[in-house]
């Protein structure tokens, strides 16, 4: 992501914390714990690019509402205990009261090979683009440049400078 800002420049960053990838998802079959999720967003923050989270994804609720817990913290750079307090939705977090789920022991497919190839490939895409998106990647049409000024433009300047200093 370091190289992707420093190619792009962009002015703010939209994150989308969906949270289908956490560990016990039920649709979800991603392995990720609360606080590998929420580094994202403390690696992000250490850019100091205005940075926007959205929620979204996530089909087990109660782990959800944990991770949003946890990541609004981490955005605002408070620090979250662990242990859930007494509040009447108590029950619904249960067995453990904690904040944080354990990942479970699903195979992580994802190879180191794997992971390098495509960091490898999105290096050289990223090495092939010549501007930030946001500036104009084409000249300026020549129609669109202002005509040279003429005498009658540059008379009715000295007309209206004169005009000017007799007030």
């Amino acid at each position: 992501m370091e190289k992707v800002l420093e190619v792009l420049r962009p002015g703010a960053v939209v994150l989308q914390c969906g949270a289908d990838s956490l560990s016990g998802d039920r649709l979800g079959c991603f392995n990720l714990s609360i606080k590998g999720h929420a580094e994202c967003i403390r690696y992000m923050r250490s850019f100091n690019v205005p940075l926007l989270l959205l929620g979204g994804g996530g089909y087990t609720i109660r782990n959800v509402a944990r991770c949003w817990c946890y990541e609004t913290g981490v955005a605002l750079g408070v620090k979250i205990d662990d242990k859930m307090p007494q509040d009447e939705y108590f029950e619904y977090i249960g067995p453990d009261y904690t904040l944080h789920v354990a990942p479970s022991n699903m195979e992580n497919k994802n190879s180191r090979p794997l992971l390098d190839d495509i960091r490898a490939n999105l290096l050289d895409y990223l090495s092939k683009l010549q501007h930030a998106p946001n500036i104009q990647f084409q000249e300026r049409p020549p129609d669109t440049e202002l005509p040279e000024a003429n005498e009658d433009e540059d008379d009715a300047n000295e007309r209206w400078d004169d005009h000017e200093s007799d007030m």
